[in-house]
């Protein structure tokens, strides 16, 4: 793909790259040949299949509100759809150009269409992306889409910003994945490694929320954690009804690290309360405090 990236925003491709978009289109043929047709035949067939197989979901008010300003400030600063200034100049400063200008019409033209398709193409490429998003939100493991939805994943935690977001969008993916195994809970294989998955986004998340809340002193990230642990024990438990004995089994697991999660949050709000140090200690839920003494 860097490849053909660069191949995209050299000018002189980006120029041909409008040339057999429009010809793609049903625009009049170009007789000459360029070499890098070849290079760019896959970008326009993408374009040609993103117009014809658009997915049918509906796309985010404000996506679609961010990517509308966005295009509309990069079209003003690079003066596409700008009307020509050449008729306002006076006579004599049209006259002083000389020939100089007389190819600057068909170069401009040239260019801002080459511009107007890269912008096109960014459009249409960040639409099908947030469309193809929401449309596998709904995929399990097997699915065509389902790597899409862990690559959407991916995205938002680096664009998380602090370690609260990052722990509350790992609990988040944990109720996500408990959703898939509910769907898998014919699949023994499919099922166990969904909830290995949720079992560790479990982790990840209490780790990052425990940690915060020992940085801070404060007790808030302990109140998301005890949350989640309710919600999600509750429905991890629903698992159980009509699971075959392996299931099941592995089904406990997941509901012992939950208790294991509300016994460490309970622990550490209690520290914070008697005003121990911070812990040194740590495991894979995060701070292991000490035991408060008697009468603090």
């Amino acid at each position: 793909m860097p490849a053909v990236d660069n191949a995209l925003f050299s000018r002189r491709r980006a120029e041909r790259f409008a040339q057999l978009l429009d010809e793609a289109n049903g625009a009049r043929r170009h007789h000459v040949r360029s070499r890098v047709d070849d290079e760019l035949a896959p970008l326009v067939a993408v374009g040609q299949r993103l117009v014809a197989e658009r997915p049918k979901v509906d796309v985010d008010p404000e996506f679609r509100t961010g990517l509308r300003a966005m295009l509309l400030a990069t079209a003003e600063r690079e003066g596409l759809g700008t009307p020509a200034t050449a008729a306002a100049e006076p006579a004599r400063e049209r006259a002083t150009a000389g020939a100089r200008n007389s190819l600057l019409p068909s170069v401009t033209a040239r260019r801002a269409r080459a511009r107007g398709a890269i912008l096109v193409g960014v459009a249409a490429g960040a639409i099908a992306v947030s469309g193809i998003s929401a449309a596998s939100e709904n995929a399990v493991p097997g699915d065509a889409l389902y790597g899409m939805k862990r690559g959407t994943e991916r995205a938002q935690l680096a664009l998380a910003s602090s370690d609260v977001s990052r722990g509350q969008l790992f609990l988040d993916f944990a109720r996500t994945r408990l959703g898939e195994a509910a769907e898998l809970r014919g699949d023994h294989v499919g099922f166990s490694t969904v909830l290995d998955d949720m079992d560790a986004d479990t982790r990840q998340g209490v780790r990052l929320l425990t940690a915060a809340a020992v940085q801070r002193a404060d007790a808030a990230s302990l109140d998301t954690v005890n949350t989640f642990v309710t919600e999600q024990r509750r429905a991890v438990s629903d698992l159980l009804d009509g699971a075959n004995r392996t299931n099941r089994g592995r089904t406990r697991e997941s509901l012992e690290l939950l208790d294991s999660v509300r016994e460490r949050s309970n622990a550490l709000r209690a520290a914070l309360g008697c005003g121990l140090p911070a812990p040194v200690a740590s495991d894979s839920l995060g701070p292991a405090p000490d035991v408060c003494p008697a009468g603090r």
